[in-house]
């Protein structure tokens, strides 16, 4: 058991700290006529910025084209849950990525926004028949949200993009052999 614990604590360690934002385009999907939401949030526009750069980079670099990608911004991370399923009501994607930043601070209001987003995007998961994807960054200090919004680290909207094509593309898979 306490070999295990080690393993998990140098993978955990391993990720926080490296770029996982490079991919094998080979490996990926072909996402042409494809379309995908992406919800933003805009506190924290610099850090949610950056993951919209990088998630729709990684998109078209993959086959998807510009005007099927739809953006939809939304005050705060709290409000992607509501945003991605207005999306998934309103429109037609075959995916929705959330973005968001949220930065611990002093009081517990942290530890709430990021409990109630992770929980109303999962239980999207479950709800809708698409998936959405979990873009958030919840982050101890600016610099680290900078660092993974396209900085040192890479963009986590790079990888929720390459997460979006593949699970879209699981989707369709699944749902032709019904």
């Amino acid at each position: 058991m306490e070999s295990i614990l080690r393993v998990l604590l140098l993978q955990t360690s391993y990720m926080a700290s490296t770029n996982l934002s490079h991919y094998d385009s080979d490996s990926i999907p072909n996402a042409e006529g494809m379309r995908f939401g992406l919800v933003v949030s805009e506190w924290n526009e610099k850090i949610t910025e950056g993951l919209y750069n990088g998630a729709q980079k990684a998109l078209l670099e993959n086959g998807v084209l510009p005007e099927d990608i739809i953006r939809v911004n939304v005050p705060g991370s709290f409000e992607l849950t509501f945003g991605a399923s207005m999306l998934a009501e309103t429109t037609n994607v075959d995916a929705i990525i959330t973005l968001g930043s949220v930065i611990q601070g002093e009081t517990k209001h942290f530890d709430f926004v990021c409990h109630g987003v992770s929980t109303g995007i999962s239980r999207l998961n479950t709800m809708l028949e698409i998936p959405v994807i979990f873009g958030v960054l919840t982050d101890n200090t600016m610099q680290q949200a900078i660092d993974r919004s396209g900085g040192k680290l890479g963009n986590k909207g790079t990888e929720c993009a390459i997460a979006a094509i593949k699970m879209a593309s699981i989707n369709q898979i699944l749902r032709s052999e019904d």
